[in-house]
């Protein structure tokens, strides 16, 4: 590729800074997008409905100063990890293949005979015959069981094959990374990592990223072909930071300033704060400086940590969020949650009218940052999740719900209310699943629980402001 003329900017940019590339990597894009254009196969494949995905190219400096670009796909291109003028993947496939067929084998016949038995419960329910149906349940409880426990253990091994580099020529397991939760669906995978181990491992030094979708829409339309995206914070949130520690990065422009949480309860073991639209709940592991409200509360409560939060809301919600400052508090919290003696209820608008007046959502779900409303529910892999739910105001084109979640989980009450097995309705202003508003009209607006110290039940309430 001829950049004769181009200059590569001096050091690298923030990977999460939106807009286009300069000049030189995009010249670099360019050249990659012709060369797909070229090939006929790939072509054909990505350019099916939802067959499209994220590519990049990195800017790369050698010894003596020689310039040069590195390509990546996110993902696998055309059923393949290693595809040739691709850097490749950050594990071993040859080392996957020797657990993994076997490992879906396993769940899929799991997956079989959890099928196989909810017939004969159906069955067993409609003949009345109780007796028999107790049987028959316990032995979906068992094989549920050993089925998320095989594919929690199964998920465990490939995220330890995953070796991530930074550019202090340190690594750690992808599984390290996020502990102790596990890394979400895709983590590793993207361009951007792939793109950075590969510069590192060789002695090259990073000067331009630069990540464009190619290809047919996704399922949910967020995407143009030949459109240039940052990375994502979902995955690469945790990854990239660690990666470029060590390198000289350009830091992202200033964020528009964010109110800060409101804190409406303090004493020696709990707080509870009202969180405001546009802050994160927590910093993120390897970015522990990000603005969020953790962050904002340290100065004043240097005892806090990620693990003292119970709940973690989204950032583009609001509302109230209970914090313990110290293990048993934490613990008597979680218990009260778990067996619902506590509650954490949110109100919201849905864009539609939702017919019925009040049921219970549950659905199996999977961390997915970018995946389609469909992919987010997982019935093998997804962890279970509930909410109750109750109509409380409908107008021409809304209607107002209330959410009364029994586990939490990211995304959980937006996925709960689009997906078709819930409410088949997006809550107003969600850009993922539904379309943009002024806001996402979310807002956890009442918390109730017994104080664990002193037994007193303690309630709060945050009026919406929606």
């Amino acid at each position: 590729m001829d950049t004769t003329g181009e200059r590569p900017p001096e050091r690298l940019a923030s990977p999460f800074r939106g807009g286009p590339p300069g000049a030189w990597g995009r010249k670099a894009a360019e050249a990659l997008q012709q060369a797909l254009r070229r090939d006929a196969a790939c072509s054909e494949a990505l350019w099916r409905p939802g067959g499209g995905k994220m590519f990049g190219v990195l800017g790369v400096a050698g010894p003596g100063g020689r310039l040069g670009f590195l390509r990546a796909f996110s993902g696998m291109l055309n059923g393949a990890w290693n595809v040739e003028g691709f850097v490749p993947p950050l594990f071993d496939p040859v080392a996957r293949d020797a657990f993994w067929p076997a490992g879906e084998a396993e769940l899929a016949a799991l997956e079989q005979q959890h099928a196989a038995l909810c017939r004969d419960a159906a069955a067993l329910r409609a003949q009345g015959r109780a007796d028999s149906l107790r049987d028959v349940e316990a032995r979906l409880a068992d094989v549920e069981h050993v089925r998320a426990e095989r594919s929690r253990s199964l998920w465990r091994q490939v995220t330890q094959g995953y070796v991530i580099p930074n550019a202090r020529g340190e690594t750690q397991t992808l599984a390290s990374l996020f502990a102790p939760r596990p890394p979400p669906g895709g983590a590793g995978d993207c361009a951007a990592p792939k793109l950075l181990a590969y510069a590192f491992r060789n002695g090259l030094t990073p000067l331009e990223l630069a990540e464009f979708w190619w290809g047919a829409p996704p399922v949910d339309g967020r995407r143009e072909s030949g459109a240039y995206y940052p990375a994502c914070d979902n995955k690469c949130g945790t990854v990239l930071p660690y990666m470029l520690q060590g390198l000289d990065v350009e830091l992202p422009p200033l964020e528009p300033a964010v109110a800060g949480p409101r804190v409406v309860h303090e004493d020696p073991w709990l707080l509870v704060v009202d969180k405001p639209e546009g802050l994160p709940t927590l910093p993120g592991r390897h970015a522990p400086t990000r603005d969020s409200v953790l962050v904002r509360l340290q100065p004043r409560f240097p005892d806090l940590s990620p693990a003292s939060f119970l709940h973690e809301l989204d950032p583009e919600s609001s509302g109230l969020l209970v914090i313990a400052r110290d293990a048993v508090t934490r613990a008597s919290l979680q218990r009260q949650f778990s067996q619902g003696e506590a509650e954490h209820r949110h109100v919201a608008w849905v864009d539609g009218r939702v017919d019925g007046g009040s049921g219970l959502i549950d659905l199996p779900l999977r961390p997915a940052a970018h995946a389609s409303l469909e992919d987010c529910v997982d019935a093998r892999h997804g962890k279970r999740t509930r909410s109750a739910w109750k109509v409380l105001h409908r107008d021409a084109a809304r209607t107002r719900v209330e959410f009364v979640p029994a586990t939490q989980l990211p995304l959980a009450l937006r996925i709960h209310a689009a997906h078709r097995l819930g409410l088949g309705l997006p809550i107003a202003g969600d850009a993922r699943f539904g379309r943009e508003d002024v806001r996402l009209m979310l807002h956890a607006d009442a918390l109730a629980f017994v104080h664990p110290r002193t037994g007193e039940r303690l309630a709060f309430a945050s009026p919406a402001p929606f």
